[in-house]
């Protein structure tokens, strides 16, 4: 039905790439570029049932992006690189003329701010341009939406509380290692906690406000209070929510080489002078931890990742609570990636899947829970990402 561009080569893209090869009857032709072309490489080889073509591509650079589009002539590309490199690739799209989809909001690289106002000012470029622009489509953000629209659509007259619950209970056996990319995911966790209230953004320190929560098939785990994405636009389309919070497990062990890491200074985003080589201390530190998309092969345990909502149904009070757990072992065995990389590719290539068929298209830009939930959630059933509903019980937060 299309030809599809993916951009990055890390475990997210594996994941993707291959779950759109085992939907080969959509997608017509598959093209993966990055800046390391044998990354890409090493991900076609892997796939026997399709051709999957490969490109060298530089996303800081329009001209290259444009280039690259001219020669392969997608209808989607889908954005599976740095999430500093959103708005050149959204601007290489409305140039050349094709729609787009994230899994990850545009953050300036110089300052670890998350916040979808760039994307958001895109929206009457790709409108006028008659494009779609589907942006966090992986699973936080991404299925947690579609998780929040599904229960409004079915199940609530009002949503009044939300709090969206992350729990990795997988054993990777490292001493310090990150579930994707570790410079991303440093910035994330170390950055000022917040969450919304009562119409307000209330911040806390870092990691200064948690409990436990009990998680489906894993039990109690801490549990830690951070800013995720997806709170800005999940208020901004449910207005009737009061609150809205986003929770994360961290072990202790994780937690203490964290400390460390910022105590000796290689959490800095800022460049520093190095024999006379300018570095950033945590582009380097990078580069010598563990690479996320090869944790997989000595991965137990599973994910357990959710929405509790609390709201009125015909003036009564209704809890809910939706989930996934996905098993390390099971992701491993079918993508070669451990659970984290898989919870986010097999729902970018959900989206793909819906853009392409029509079902998720229109002009303009979106969150995926402006969309209708329901083919959303038909497909994580099929697609190895199953969920799981509990009504009226207690969720603890």
């Amino acid at each position: 039905m299309g030809r599809i561009l993916i951009i990055g080569a890390g475990g997210v893209s594996t994941v993707a790439v291959k779950k759109i090869a085992m939907n080969a009857g959509v997608f017509t032709e598959i093209m993966v570029a990055s800046r390391t072309k044998s990354k890409c490489d090493q991900i076609a080889a892997d796939i026997k049932n399709v051709k999957v073509q490969t490109a060298q591509v530089n996303a800081d650079h329009v001209g290259e992006l444009v280039a690259l589009f001219n020669a392969f002539k997608p209808d989607l590309v889908v954005n599976l690189a740095l999430p500093y490199q959103d708005l050149t690739i959204m601007d290489a799209c409305l140039e050349y003329g094709v729609s787009y989809l994230d899994t990850a909001n545009y953050e300036p690289l110089d300052e670890a701010k998350y916040q979808y106002s760039w994307q958001w000012a895109y929206q009457d470029r790709f409108k006028e341009a008659g494009l779609t622009a589907i942006l966090g489509c992986g699973f936080d953000p991404g299925v947690t939406g579609v998780f929040t629209a599904y229960a409004a659509k079915h199940y609530f007259d009002e949503i009044h509380y939300l709090d969206i619950v992350d729990c990795n209970a997988g054993d990777h056996h490292k001493a310090f290692a990150t579930n994707f990319n570790p410079e991303i995911n440093i910035r994330e966790i170390t950055q000022r906690g917040k969450y919304y209230e009562n119409g307000e953004w209330i911040e806390t320190d870092p990691l200064s406000v948690h409990q436990p929560i009990n998680y489906p098939n894993v039990g109690p785990k801490e549990s830690y209070l951070l800013y995720h994405e997806e709170l800005e636009s999940l208020v901004k389309n449910f207005p009737t929510i009061k609150r809205a919070r986003f929770w994360m497990t961290f072990g202790q062990e994780y937690l203490t080489h964290l400390r460390v890491i910022q105590n000796i200074g290689m959490s800095r985003i800022d460049p520093i002078n190095y024999n006379g080589v300018e570095i950033v201390p945590i582009q380097f530190l990078k580069a010598v931890l563990p690479d996320p998309g090869e944790l997989g092969e000595n991965y137990t345990g599973e994910t357990s990742i959710g929405c509790r909502i609390r709201g009125v149904k015909d003036g009564k009070e209704l809890t809910y609570y939706v989930y996934n757990n996905c098993s390390h072992e099971a992701a491993y065995k079918e993508t070669g990636t451990q659970a984290v990389s898989y919870t986010t590719g097999v729902p970018a290539m959900i989206g793909s899947k819906l853009f392409m068929k029509g079902v998720w298209k229109k002009p303009g830009v979106f969150n995926v829970e402006e969309f209708d939930p329901d083919p959303f959630m038909k497909e994580l059933n099929e697609q190895g990402l199953p969920w799981h509903e509990l009504f009226n019980t207690n969720l603890e937060l």
